[in-house]
């Protein structure tokens, strides 16, 4: 098994262009990092550096387990780090903020594997721009949130952003529409849904929203939106009440009522990215975030 202090001693030859360097890099001895380079040269089963009266630099096998080594030792140092800060937190709250349709999926998820590591919540459920004003207002600690097509959010500078899912974006249509067929819809075949009722969201700024405007704009149809929520679940009843189509997320393809089908969509931009935005400085998020981050990935892996 790899020790750390072999790749230690790789990364400061590296760095240092000779073991006697190296060594004072480190405040080892000279032949403590001859000692670690030689068991991991032998671990590998070939020489990981070559040395001239130039000094030492690293083979093609080197670089490719600097590379490598960099990420266990970069690996090692944030697991460290995390658990430290974490033994540090003791009982912490976090103010939360989540938009409906993930809260309804994942909170729960969320909040059990939190409380665990005696972290709780003090969740808020609100549409995304609400949202993004609470974490650039600092009146919520992070946020899940989401965007779409290359839209960006309008967060400060000082909001650090954590990609934590893709969730491809479905069509939903009534069971009995004549594209109801259609296995998989691309741009063009969209735009032949020109003449029908959509369904949208009520809170403005949300980026699917404007992806689906912008998709139509370019044949000079007026889309036709009489109804407007934020609730998905009144969404799929509206459709399957024969009063609309809509844009729905993968998270929601559990919850479909009958009288309505989802078809993917072949185009990458009707995707939203399921982004953690919270408040940091110059070291990033905290510890407590940074568990939140997981968590929100965790819960949503559960639902596969």
């Amino acid at each position: 098994m790899i020790d750390l202090r072999q790749l230690q001693a790789l990364s400061a030859v590296a760095a240092e262009g000779s073991v006697a360097r190296a060594a004072t890099r480190l405040g080892w001895s000279q032949p403590t990092v001859d000692y670690h380079l030689k068991n991991l040269d032998r671990l590998v089963g070939t020489e990981l550096t070559s040395r001239s009266s130039r000094g030492s630099k690293l083979t093609n096998a080197g670089l490719l387990m600097l590379e490598r080594g960099e990420e266990i030792l970069g690996l090692a140092d944030r697991t460290l780090t995390d658990v430290r800060d974490l033994a540090q937190l003791g009982h912490v709250r976090l103010r939360f903020g989540i938009f409906p349709t993930a809260a309804a999926r994942i909170l729960p998820g969320i909040a059990a594997r939190l409380t665990e590591l005696g972290i709780e919540l003090d969740a808020t459920l609100a549409e995304v721009m609400p949202l993004v004003g609470g974490v650039n207002q600092h009146t919520l600690d992070a946020a899940l949130v989401y965007a779409a097509g290359g839209y960006e959010l309008p967060l400060r500078s000082e909001v650090h952003t954590t990609h934590v899912f893709t969730d491809p974006m479905l069509l939903a249509l009534p069971a009995h529409h004549e594209l109801a067929g259609v296995e998989e819809f691309d741009a063009q075949t969209l735009l032949r849904l020109g003449e029908e009722n959509w369904v949208m969201g009520s809170t403005p700024g949300d980026t699917l929203d404007d992806l689906v405007r912008e998709l139509f704009d370019s044949t000079q149809v007026k889309l036709k939106v009489p109804v407007r929520t934020d609730d998905y679940a009144v969404v799929l009843g509206l459709i399957a009440a024969n009063m609309g189509v809509a844009l729905v997320p993968t998270l929601m393809r559990s919850s479909v009522p009958e009288g309505v089908v989802l078809r993917p969509i072949a185009d990458e931009r009707f995707t939203r990215e399921l982004i953690l935005a919270a408040p940091a400085g110059a070291g990033g998020p905290s510890a407590a975030v940074r568990q939140l981050a997981e968590a929100v990935r965790r819960s949503i892996s559960a639902l596969d």
